[in-house]
């Protein structure tokens, strides 16, 4: 169909227009850019040094630590205060009371374990308060966010691990051969 269609419109001479004309030659231009940019990617792969190599760098710029925490979501600050006064005389209930009390459904069923995150990743009011944390530590005030009042205890810290290499291969992959590209261009 649009062959046919393309076919008449040159019959009635409108692939002389100058509009025309133009959009003709950008369209080619992009054909062309695409093509040429397909064909360097295909012909330029990284090999596994220069991943290695690109691996490493990104490895050694990543610093900071990430934080294992329960914690127990509340609707009021004096629900929230009444559980810390419960934990200050027995901290061992802390899991206990996360799966009676928590209104987190994603955590309540694991005793309010949160697993690693890094800080960015939470509310910063929370991600705030658990930084202040000693291991092993729970809140002594109730930590207000958008989705309440936080008990946290803070389980453990470590520095933040960069992810295996064969997990981000093809990611590296892909970041090596745009910065060649973008040489080459």
């Amino acid at each position: 169909m649009q062959t046919l269609i393309a076919e008449e419109a040159i019959k009635q001479g409108l692939d002389k227009s100058p509009a025309v004309q133009d959009q003709i030659t950008v369209i080619k231009l992009s054909v062309l850019s695409n093509a040429y940019i397909q064909d360097y990617l295909d012909n330029h792969k990284p090999g596994d040094e220069e991943l290695k190599a690109e691996y490493e760098r990104i490895k050694a710029g990543i610093v900071g630590s990430e934080y294992k925490a329960r914690h127990i979501l509340v609707e009021s600050e004096a629900d929230a205060q009444a559980i810390i006064d419960q934990l200050k005389k027995n901290p061992d209930d802390f899991a206990k009371l996360a799966e009676e009390k928590s209104l987190d459904t994603g955590s309540k069923a694991n005793g309010g374990e949160l697993g690693w995150f890094d800080l960015n990743s939470m509310v910063p009011e929370f991600g705030s308060a658990a930084a202040k944390l000693q291991n092993g530590q729970i809140s002594d005030t109730p930590v207000k966010t958008e989705f309440g009042y936080h008990v946290i205890q803070l389980e453990d810290t470590r520095p933040i691990q960069a992810p295996p290499f064969d997990e981000v291969k093809a990611h590296l992959v892909e970041g090596v051969q745009q910065q060649k590209l973008k040489q080459q261009v």
